[in-house]
C-alpha cells in the first residue's frame, strides 16, 4: 500500500522534523510504500496573508535535510514548469495540483524529469478527462499507450479529491476511482477531500470523516492514499481543519490493512 503523507506545507524546521520523526514506525512498516509529503509553497491560498511557505530554494534544503536523516523518499507540489527540474533533482514524485491539473507545459515539464507524476484531479473534471494529463506525460515520455500498466510502468499515478457539486463542499464518487484506474494507478486523498471550499478567507474541513472516506476507498480498490498530517493540526499553518493528527493516522492505516485482507486486495 502506498502511503504519501506529511504536513500540508513546510513549516518552520523544528516542526517539519517533529512530524517526519513521528513518521518513523510507518516508514518502516514492510506493508507500506511510504513517501513523505509536504508544499515548499502553497501558491493557491486563499488568502493574500496566508502563509505560504518557505518558498523552492529553503524547501528544497529542508527536502534535502529530510532524506539525508530519515531516509524518506519525497513528494512535492509544483505550480510552475521552472519549478519541474529543480525539485526534480531532489524530490521523488512531483504532485500536480488538482486546479493546475491541465496545464500542458507544467505536465510536460515534470514528464521530463526522472520522478513519478502524481496528478491529482480537478475539482471540476470527469473521471474520463483524466485521460489526457495522463497522455501527455506518457507522451512526452514516449509511450503512446494510454492505460493501467503504461502507466505503472512509467511512473505516472492519479489522485482522488472530490468534485465541487455548488453547495459548499467536495463530495467523492467513489466510481471515479474504478474509472480512472483504467489509466493510471489511483491515490485517494483522504483529507482533501474532506476539505470545505474556503468561506471567509480560509478554506475549511472536517477531519472527523477522513477516516469513512479512506475505508470506503479501500473497499472499492485504490494503490494508494494520500493524508496531510501534524502533531497538532490545531496550529497546522495550512488545511489544519481537515488533517489527521500523527498518532490518529497509525489506527486509519491499520484499519484500511483490515480490509485489504477482509477482501483479498493485494
Amino acid at each position: 500500500m502506498k502511503i504519501l503523507t506529511g504536513p500540508c506545507v513546510l513549516e518552520d524546521r523544528d516542526t517539519v522534523m517533529r512530524i517526519a520523526e513521528k513518521l518513523i514506525p510507518l516508514s518502516e512498516d514492510k506493508r507500506v510504500e511510504f513517501y513523505f509529503k509536504a508544499s515548499f509553497d502553497k501558491a493557491n491560498r486563499t488568502s493574500l496573508d496566508s502563509y505560504r511557505g518557505p518558498g523552492l530554494e529553503e524547501g528544497l534544503k529542508l527536502f534535502q535535510e529530510i532524506k539525508e536523516q530519515f531516509g524518506y523518499k519525497l513528494v512535492t507540489d509544483i505550480h510552475e514548469s521552472c519549478q519541474a527540474k529543480p525539485a526534480g533533482e531532489v524530490l521523488d514524485i512531483l504532485q500536480i495540483p488538482a486546479f493546475l491539473c491541465r496545464q500542458t507545459d507544467l505536465l510536460v515539464e515534470a514528464a521530463k524529469t526522472n520522478c513519478t507524476i502524481n496528478i491529482k484531479k480537478g475539482q471540476f473534471l470527469a473521471a474520463g478527462s483524466m485521460k489526457h494529463p495522463v497522455e501527455k506525460v506518457l507522451k512526452t515520455r514516449g509511450i503512446n499507450e494510454v492505460n493501467y500498466k503504461s502507466s505503472n510502468d512509467n511512473g505516472v499515478w492519479l489522485c482522488e479529491r472530490g468534485n465541487v457539486f455548488g453547495y459548499g463542499a467536495l463530495v467523492v464518487d467513489m466510481k471515479n476511482l474504478i474509472a480512472m484506474r483504467e489509466y493510471a494507478p489511483v491515490i485517494f486523498d483522504a483529507t482533501h477531500s474532506a476539505q470545505v471550499p474556503s468561506t471567509g478567507g480560509t478554506t475549511g474541513g472536517n477531519s472527523a470523516v477522513v477516516p469513512s472516506l479512506a475505508k470506503a476507498a479501500c473497499s472499492v480498490g485504490v494503490d494508494g492514499f494520500f493524508f496531510e498530517t501534524h502533531t497538532d493540526p490545531s496550529v497546522a499553518l495550512s488545511d489544519g481543519p481537515n488533517m489527521v493528527q500523527v498518532d490518529e493516522l497509525y489506527k486509519v492505516i491499520e484499519d484500511l490493512f483490515a480490509i485489504q485482507n477482509a477482501l483479498n486486495y493485494k
